[in-house]
């Protein structure tokens, strides 16, 4: 074909209508199985592409997603955002979709920019990143009846039997179990936990996992930062210590710095983020799998292979997608 092909090209391939070709292309999930076949098949064998500026204006959709850039905060961990973002972007224009990257230094500021951007119909939906206890921003968007979904579950007394909206996040209680039952399958009984203060969800939900395996060492507690963390375990291994488990690769650093400066390199050490740092270390950590987390992300706020938002029913026990992250061993 010479020309451009057009979606009569395709429902004409196809044999099918060519508000069922524009069914498949905005609304899939409305189309039988077998008939979205073909019609994908024939968009295939076309090579057909979709104007994304007359299907803007046809929907009066943005088909765009709006995602938080987090300040520079240093450290390590920054990577797993990175990734995340990187591969909800590619997901996204799979589907025809556009990511927006938005930056704001403080929750408030996030609304207000989030306010600008809704009001003037320059996004359809939003993932929020960085969820906390009593997170303004989840709260404002569901207000809004904005459709949304968050990286990071709500944190509220029962987030899968009552979820207040949608939600994504790793498991990180998982994540830690698996390394503290290697650490005592495969170095002894004192397993610490190096962690975080107590009332960050993330780490308190890390800190779960250790507790759930059985880890026989010390709770050990530090704010995120690499001389933090060796500090801390520098005192620690004043006293016997068979492996620490860490709630983060910064603090996994630190706690091997430690180790090296006390004379006991082959100290176990397992963190968390399976940074190239950690990789560069040698250092045993958990993976968090941003990828899946982008794909259960788009399939809350789109379906399992929609084009448009169409957001999940925030109903009990089917409101979030839970990632089981990979220990990686070093």
């Amino acid at each position: 074909m010479d020309r451009t092909p057009t979606v009569e090209d395709v429902a004409l391939v196809a044999g099918v209508s060519r508000q069922t070709v524009s069914n498949v292309l905005n609304a899939p999930d409305v189309v039988r199985p077998a008939t979205r076949e073909r019609v994908t098949q024939a968009i295939a064998q076309l090579g057909y592409r979709q104007n994304a500026a007359a299907r803007r204006l046809r929907t009066r959709r943005s088909s765009t997603i709006g995602i938080h850039l987090d300040p520079y905060a240093g450290g390590v961990s920054g990577v797993v955002l990175d990734r995340f973002v990187h591969a909800l972007t590619e997901r996204s224009s799979e589907r025809g979709m556009r990511m927006l990257v938005y930056a704001a230094r403080t929750p408030e500021e996030e609304l207000a920019r989030l306010a600008d951007l809704t009001e003037a119909g320059e996004v359809d939906a939003v993932v929020v990143t960085g969820t906390f206890h009593g997170d303004p921003r989840t709260g404002w968007l569901v207000e809004r009846g904005i459709p949304f979904v968050s990286f990071g579950r709500p944190w509220g007394a029962d987030d899968v039997s009552a979820p207040a909206h949608l939600w994504v996040d790793v498991d990180g209680a998982a994540g830690t179990r698996a390394a503290t039952e290697r650490a005592l399958q495969t170095a002894g009984p004192r397993v610490a936990f190096l962690g975080w203060p107590q009332g960050s969800g993330t780490g308190d939900d890390r800190e779960r996992g250790w507790r759930e395996a059985g880890g026989g060492g010390p709770r050990l507690v530090t704010e995120e930062s690499v001389p933090g963390a060796r500090a801390v375990v520098e005192q620690a291994l004043t006293e016997h210590l068979d492996a620490v488990v860490c709630a983060s690769d910064s603090l996994a650093i630190g706690a091997h710095m430690a180790a090296v400066a006390a004379g006991r390199p082959e100290l176990p050490i397992f963190g968390f983020d399976n940074t190239p740092a950690a990789e560069a270390l040698g250092l045993s950590s958990v993976e968090q799998l941003p990828e899946q987390v982008a794909i259960g992300a788009l399939e809350l706020l789109m379906g399992p292979s929609g084009t448009s938002i169409s957001p999940r029913p925030a109903v009990p026990g089917g409101a979030h997608v839970l990632v089981e992250p990979r220990l990686v061993l070093r």
